[in-house]
């Protein structure tokens, strides 16, 4: 009987080692990570999603319905944070180009005052109205007027975003919803 030679040998050994390996390699990676107790990644979205989205109905957001809504809290004597949730939404709007249009901006006053004149002129195209520092629909870690939430065209309050946000991520978020929305 012809024997193979010792490198053919430790070649086939080699290779069937190999197979083993790649067959074996799921079944030890699924061991790992259930030992390991890994879950899958994070979102992929900088804004808190809030669930279940909670509808909204009233007045202004009744006339912004099939827009998506921008919307923050904050009273008429607008101090320097207020500006620039204001700036950030406006930014953030006008970044969207083409899809600019499909997208809204609230201020809701909470403490029944009327805004200066050139902070309107200089947010014009803000919807103002009446709003309540206590609206029980915008949940808030802190104040409501930490946030600037996210209204769907169906009316559903679905994101908020943190105090102090970053409008870059902000602009992605919005980027993602408007283009796998085929509504609004």
């Amino acid at each position: 009987m012809h024997r193979p030679p010792p490198d053919a040998i430790r070649r086939g050994r080699l290779k069937l080692a190999l197979l083993a390996l790649f067959f074996a390699a799921p079944f030890v990676l699924a061991w790992l990570a259930w030992w390991l107790d890994w879950a899958p990644g994070t979102t992929s979205n900088y804004g808190e999603l809030i669930t279940p989205a909670r509808p909204l109905e009233g007045a202004p957001l009744d006339q912004l319905r099939g827009k998506w809504v921008l919307v923050t809290f904050d009273r008429a004597a607008c101090d320097a944070y207020c500006e620039r949730k204001l700036y950030f939404m406006r930014q953030v709007r006008r970044a969207q180009g083409k899809d600019q249009e499909r997208i809204a901006r609230l201020w809701l006053v909470t403490d029944g005052g009327q805004p200066h004149p050139e902070l309107l002129a200089s947010i014009r195209g803000t919807v103002v109205g009446p709003g309540s520092a206590a609206d029980a629909r915008f949940p808030a870690s802190g104040a409501r007027s930490d946030h600037i939430y996210v209204v769907d065209p169906l009316g559903n309050l679905m994101m908020r975003y943190p105090r102090d946000p970053d409008p870059s991520r902000m602009l992605k978020d919005l980027q993602r919803l408007l283009k796998v929305a085929s509504f609004g």
